[in-house]
């Protein structure tokens, strides 16, 4: 990895400029600011940083006199936000009044407790931060077991940051996380969620879940996850071995950065299979895991306090993973209404993976691609032939007829078996010729 000479002059990108012009503005004031945490770190790789975080000696109450846009998302903790030209940065006044020195040692991970002077590019490293970068370490900053119990979350983080950057977790943190994991259970489930989501979407989410299960924090945040483990499958269809070797390896198949919906959906897509397992003369089967895993999955997705979109969406991908099956064979009506499904591209990128973490054949997915090509939206999605109000006019009374009628219809039209709604009407009067009541008919 190369490491960014702090004296070396690069163009700097707009929302940078906004940032530094905080720092400037609280310097000019009589305070010390600088900035801190992943924007250093980031600089320091040569990677762009999303966030500009910053720290000062200025008072809350300083800060919101200096800006006249601040929100106060952890004012109790000195933390505001501060809104500059749309963007919007983290403003922190130092955690004692000690100053900078006491404030870095007090961070995380070395690598997140550097400062820099945005306008000379100079670099404060009091916790060698710097030699961790290079040597690709994620190291607690003092005594780990202090640094996890200000904010257990950091445990995770620890893992997180592991799995994004593909750095190793120092031995003396390691074994912290080892002895403190259970202590998870202490921290908010929506700071754990965003913090696991973050792992599975941003990069090494296999490594990521591989450190996770030798934490020990998988069994305390994804029981249902960690079960999977020892899991056998036929070799057969999985010569990759087990639901973990598989799942994980997926995981380590997934672009990135990833649709955060796709990869839950990878990680819980089999989470049913060490409940329902059995065995007989013919081998190993999973009858049922597909709606046993959309049970575990809407469980853990509650817990987590998931987006119900976003959870409605991750339980589809789980529901319909296994519809790929003989995806050749397929009655045209039935093939149609898959390729039109919602979601349609997150659930074949998961069939994709699917087959590359086990078997490595793709037909099914390229038949599908073929398809996807080959048919128009409107021979997805043709203009209905029959409504409901047709349907009253023939005679029909509504209720449950109305939906298994139109899908006859639909599914008559999709196949190509009928094209006009004359055609329609007959297919009906045909097959439901004693569900109608008793009045003029003139169609």
């Amino acid at each position: 990895m190369t490491i960014r000479d702090p004296g070396e002059r690069t163009e700097l990108v707009s929302r940078r400029d906004i940032a530094a012009g905080i720092v400037r503005r609280l310097k000019e004031a009589g305070h010390e600011a600088w900035f801190v945490g992943g924007c250093v770190r980031d600089y320091l790789r040569g990677v762009e940083a999303g966030d500009y975080d910053i720290v000062t000696s200025a008072s809350p109450e300083a800060i919101q006199a200096l800006f006249p846009r601040t929100v106060g998302v952890g004012i109790r903790f000195g933390i505001l936000i501060v809104i500059e030209n749309g963007y919007s940065h983290e403003v922190a006044t130092y955690r004692s009044p000690g100053g900078y020195l006491e404030d870095v040692l007090r961070r995380d991970f070395t690598i997140n407790a550097m400062l820099q002077d945005p306008d000379t590019g100079r670099i404060i490293d009091e916790v060698g931060g710097r030699a961790d970068l290079e040597g690709r370490v994620i190291r607690a900053v003092g005594r780990p077991d202090e640094r996890f119990a200000e904010d257990r979350l950091r445990m995770l983080r620890a893992v997180r940051f592991a799995a994004n950057l593909a750095f190793s977790v120092e031995q003396e943190t390691l074994e912290a996380i080892q002895a403190h994991a259970p202590e998870i259970q202490e921290v908010s489930v929506e700071r754990v969620a965003d913090e696991l989501t973050r792992l599975l979407t941003l990069g090494g989410a296999g490594e990521g879940m591989r450190l996770l299960m030798k934490t020990g924090l998988l069994e305390e945040l994804l029981p249902e996850v960690a079960a999977m483990r020892g899991v056998k499958q036929p070799p057969k269809f999985h010569p990759e071995g087990d639901v973990w070797t598989h799942t994980v390896k997926m995981l380590d198949l997934m672009s990135i950065p990833a649709d955060s919906r796709l990869a839950w959906g990878v990680l819980l897509h089999d989470v049913g299979k060490p409940d329902v397992q059995s065995r007989d003369h013919r081998g190993i089967h999973f009858y049922g895991h597909v709606q046993q895993g959309e049970i575990l999955a809407e469980g853990i997705l509650r817990r987590l306090r998931f987006p119900r979109a976003d959870m409605e969406c991750i339980l589809g991908l789980i529901r319909c993973h296994m519809s790929f099956i003989n995806v050749r064979e397929m009655r045209t009506s039935r093939l149609k209404r898959l390729l039109r499904s919602p979601d349609f591209d997150l659930l074949l990128e998961l069939h994709r993976l699917d087959c590359l973490g086990s078997n490595g054949v793709l037909d099914s997915y390229e038949y599908c691609l073929q398809k996807q090509r080959e048919l128009t939206d409107e021979q997805l999605r043709p203009p209905p032939l029959l409504r409901g109000k047709d349907l009253l006019e023939m005679g029909y009374l509504p209720g449950a007829l109305f939906r298994e009628i139109l899908n006859a219809v639909e599914d008559a039209q999709l196949n190509g078996s009928i094209a006009t709604p004359e055609e329609a009407r007959q297919l009906v009067k045909n097959r439901w010729p004693h569900r109608r009541i008793q009045i003029s008919d003139q169609s």
